[in-house]
């Protein structure tokens, strides 16, 4: 029976990347994101919906374990990133940044832990921000770190609850990534952000996730892919 990788936000960007970097290994895939279509790959299991409604992650994992028969990773890559002053914030951000940053990692990790421990293991890795460990005054975003940091210091706490019971809890501490999230004409600003002095790719980040996938003695790592953003300026 082939591996299963559950993979939020997977219909573009980093997303659709890590989708089609794992069926190249040969993984069955429960891809998921509000704005989804179908796929004619069967090896593909295609699950719409928004992961900030409670009730959708506990639904794609079902569907996941219904068609595939097990749950081996979770990529929680969906997320909302809205650069505001801290003043400028609406109620409606904060429900919208924290619906799909918190609740969605929730709601669809539990269920897939639940899974991963009767069949006696499995990994989870979250897509982070350097912004979270890393501020910059040009790219004002307490919500991202509000969220992504706690994202980030959950990955540790989960990393030492279940290092017992083979359930291990990455995270990939992007830089600024060109996806379509990204018009062209910020590129030259967002590049000078990295002292690398550019943007990082999607496939610099699926190679950092599969390595988490394969580092069976790695755990409670935050492993940033940020052309040294979090080193400093």
């Amino acid at each position: 029976m082939s591996n299963v990788v559950v993979v939020t936000g997977a219909s573009q960007g980093i997303g659709a990347a890590t989708v089609a970097a794992y069926r190249k290994l040969g993984w069955n895939v429960v891809a998921t994101s509000r704005t989804i279509r179908p796929s004619d790959d069967p090896g593909i299991l295609v699950v719409p919906g928004d992961i900030a409604d409670p009730a959708v992650g506990a639904r794609v994992i079902e569907a996941g374990l219904t068609t595939f028969g097990r749950i081996d990773t979770v990529i929680n890559n969906a997320g909302i990133f809205v650069a505001k002053p801290f003043t400028d914030y609406t109620a409606d951000d904060y429900d919208a940044v924290t619906g799909v940053n918190l609740r969605g990692f929730v709601s669809i990790t539990q269920p897939a832990v639940a899974a991963m421990l009767t069949q006696g293991g499995g990994h989870v890795v979250s897509i982070t921000t350097t912004l979270a460990e890393h501020a910059l005054s040009s790219v004002p975003s307490s919500f991202a770190s509000l969220t992504k940091g706690g994202l980030n210091a959950a990955t540790k706490a989960l990393a030492t609850e279940y290092a017992s019971r083979g359930v291990r809890f990455n995270a990939v501490s992007p830089g600024i990534i060109r996806t379509p999230m990204h018009p062209a004409e910020t590129h030259e600003f967002l590049a000078a952000l990295h002292p690398i002095n550019r943007l990082g790719e999607t496939d610099e980040i699926t190679d950092a996730i599969l390595y988490l996938e394969n580092a069976k003695f790695v755990t409670g790592e935050i492993l940033h892919v940020d052309g040294g953003q979090s080193a400093g300026h």
